[in-house]
């Protein structure tokens, strides 16, 4: 029992002191959905969440506007879709 007195005293992992990142990582978004999912559902659920993109946050039903798919079979399908939609690169942070 003495273990579990151990790791209740220390985190896990160190939080950073950095600036602030806006939006949320596409991935806590597409962990909160089932699949399969159609994109008009997804939209409802999720429509109005912010997501990180490099450009800076972008509501996910602006980021599926330029997405053609209907229908998301799996969760990487989705994903990959809304990654490129919102394009590759460095997320800026806050201050930036």
């Amino acid at each position: 029992m003495a273990d579990d007195e151990e790791a209740e005293e220390e985190p896990a992992v160190e939080l950073g002191t950095g600036a602030s990142v806006e939006g949320a990582p596409i991935a806590r978004v597409a962990s909160r959905l089932k699949y399969p999912q159609q994109r008009s559902r997804i939209l409802e659920l999720e429509g109005d969440s912010e997501v990180r993109t490099p450009d800076g946050p972008q509501s996910l039903e602006s980021l599926l506007e330029d997405v053609d798919t209907t229908y998301f079979d799996t969760r990487q399908t989705f994903v990959e879709a809304v990654r490129n939609a919102a394009g590759h690169g460095p997320v800026a942070t806050a201050d930036e």
